[in-house]
């Protein structure tokens, strides 16, 4: 997305929730709509799995409406709303902390009942492929919160540095350290691979 792109999307975006603080529920319909999946996205990222994620970005959007009388636009909207997201989930990760729950089964992974794809690769790749992308979830999910939400922000949305660092209050160089700490903890988790 260009510079002007997203200057149009974020004013889209801020003249919704003016509307949205009027009451507009059509208005915040189109917001939920934009958003939600990115929203929704980042929550399983950040939790691991996406147990929870529909729940919590629920109430990420719940926030939004509340909100909305009281919401200034003095950053991008997607800045405010990440701000909430933020909240949510470390909120979340705190509590799992606290209280840890063991399933009693484990959940049927949510790809298993895909059709398969004509072009898949050779079933030894696939494999290879799959153990990869489930030992990269794993270690980004291992890194402390902070430098988490990073590497999700940047590499699965390519959210700018002032974007995250607004997020997270942090400043850009601090922004570039906590990414330059996570990635480097990454490759050290993810060696083995790195070297096949």
């Amino acid at each position: 997305m260009t510079d002007d792109e997203a200057s149009r999307a974020d004013a889209s975006d801020v003249a919704l929730m003016r509307q949205v603080a009027r009451g507009d529920e059509e208005a915040f319909r189109e917001l939920v709509e934009t958003h939600q999946a990115r929203v929704i996205g980042m929550v399983a990222k950040m939790l691991g799995d996406g147990t929870d994620a529909e729940d919590i970005a629920q109430g990420v959007f719940v926030r939004v409406w509340r909100s909305a009388g009281r919401y200034q636009p003095t950053a991008k909207f997607t800045t405010w709303l990440y701000k909430i997201t933020r909240n949510l989930v470390f909120n979340e990760l705190r509590r799992r902390k606290r209280h840890p729950v063991t399933p009693l089964e484990r959940e049927e992974d949510e790809h298993h009942f895909q059709a398969a794809d004509i072009r898949a690769m050779d079933p030894a790749e696939e494999m290879l492929d799959a153990e990869l992308q489930g030992a990269i979830q794993t270690a980004i999910y291992e890194l402390p919160e902070v430098q988490r939400m990073a590497v999700i922000m940047r590499r699965y949305d390519d959210t700018p540095y002032e974007e995250i660092g607004a997020v997270l209050k942090l400043s850009v160089p601090a922004v570039k350290s906590v990414l330059f700490r996570a990635r480097t903890e990454l490759r050290e988790r993810l060696r083995k691979y790195l070297r096949e």
